[in-house]
């Protein structure tokens, strides 16, 4: 249903805490866990990142939508938040490069949002309880009917999203004839990670999520790929045992984000749901080998055990940590060709600092050809 101006529409979280706004996108209800990202520009991006499959996206910045829509620059195909709230749904934009509006694009991803709520006060709630399912609507404004619905949404702990928004037939990317092959395993992999990587000179396979290894080894690639996405790390035992057969032959491995923690629980380091996650576009985060500082593009919800890393420091060496608190962000496998970051080095958006991840890996797959041919 076509979005009216100014039609009623209301926030309900999953603690009881609800807000009345303004219908944005699609007239309709959507449900998932709520989060927000503190990016100031890169909006579109963010909803068509498949990592954010399943959830309320809060865009801490006021105004959404004001520079429109450019088709190429969605990371897939099409909307994949679940929903948006944000404080101003700007449907008038200023770019001249645009393709369509904001209104546009989501009327025609079939998405709803909310807009005209204080979203200052939302985001101290979720920093505050934590993440949280919960329900946006402007066409049911009973808030028991609100209640009874969310009372069926599942939790994202445990929750497996990833083979939902991979590809569903493997697919090749790059020029056939490149020195270096890369399997990818598609989670949810964002389009400029595959254009990072073939501009790194590599001939990419990406696979669906459910891939067997001995189906990826088939293609006799120099390397693999563990990709981002979205959904419980912990239950994806199809990746897990992926890596692991990939690290048993010592195959150079590359992981970011959700891949980082496929990584992780492949060498037996727990994986954690975090209390709100890191989304956003300015996260410090030193890099322990150089002893340099990135700014750098995040988004996830789960995390990687420090503790558990520490009790096995002779298989995992930490190679990068968040400078706000601590937590994990980089690891590298110990005698094995493997590193992963939990954050985003290929942007969009977000800053450019490390992109020289992607070289790291072709440097890696390059080193690993020589050895093996001698």
């Amino acid at each position: 249903m076509t979005n009216k101006t100014g039609q009623k529409a209301i926030l309900l979280l999953e603690d009881g805490t609800f807000y009345e706004g303004k219908a944005a996108g699609k007239i309709g209800t959507a449900t998932g866990e709520i989060c927000f990202n503190t990016g100031m520009t890169g909006y579109q991006e963010i909803f068509t990142d498949p990592s954010y499959f399943g959830q309320i996206m809060v865009t801490t910045n006021p105004h959404i939508g004001n520079y429109g829509i450019k088709n190429s620059e969605s990371q897939s195909q099409g909307m994949k938040i679940a929903g948006l709230v944000c404080k101003k749904f700007t449907n008038k934009y200023s770019r001249i490069l645009a393709d369509s509006s904001i209104q546009e694009f989501f009327e025609e991803n079939e998405t709803v949002g909310i807009s005209d709520v204080d979203t200052r006060a939302i985001v101290k709630r979720i920093r505050t309880t934590g993440a949280m399912n919960a329900i946006i609507s402007s066409e049911i404004l009973d808030l028991d009917k609100l209640k009874a619905l969310l009372k069926e949404v599942p939790s994202m702990e445990g929750l497996e999203l990833a083979s939902k928004v991979s590809t569903k037939d493997a697919y090749l990317i790059g020029d056939s004839s490149a020195d270096l092959k890369v399997a990818v395993l598609d989670f949810g992999v964002k389009k400029n990670i595959l254009n990072c990587l073939a501009n790194q000179g590599c001939y990419l396979k990406v696979f669906p999520a459910k891939t067997s290894f001995e189906e990826v080894e088939k293609w006799n690639p120099d390397g693999i790929f563990l990709s981002n996405g979205p959904g419980d790390p912990a239950s994806m035992d199809y990746a897990v045992n992926l890596a692991k057969k990939a690290l048993q032959i010592d195959k150079p491995i590359f992981g970011i984000c959700l891949g980082h923690q496929i990584l992780a629980l492949a060498v037996g380091i727990d994986t954690y749901k975090m209390k709100h996650g890191h989304r956003g576009l300015n996260h410090p985060v030193k890099n322990l080998i150089t002893g340099k500082c990135e700014i750098t593009s995040q988004n996830h919800g789960f995390g990687v055990s420090a503790e558990t890393i520490r009790a096995n420091a002779d298989k995992v060496e930490i190679t990068h940590v968040n400078l706000n608190d601590d937590t994990i962000e980089g690891i590298k496998v110990i005698n094995k060709k493997a590193f992963s970051v939990q954050y985003h080095p290929e942007a969009a958006p977000g800053p450019h600092d490390a992109r020289y991840l992607f070289n790291e890996f072709k440097s890696l797959m390059q080193s690993a050809l020589v050895t093996n041919q001698k």
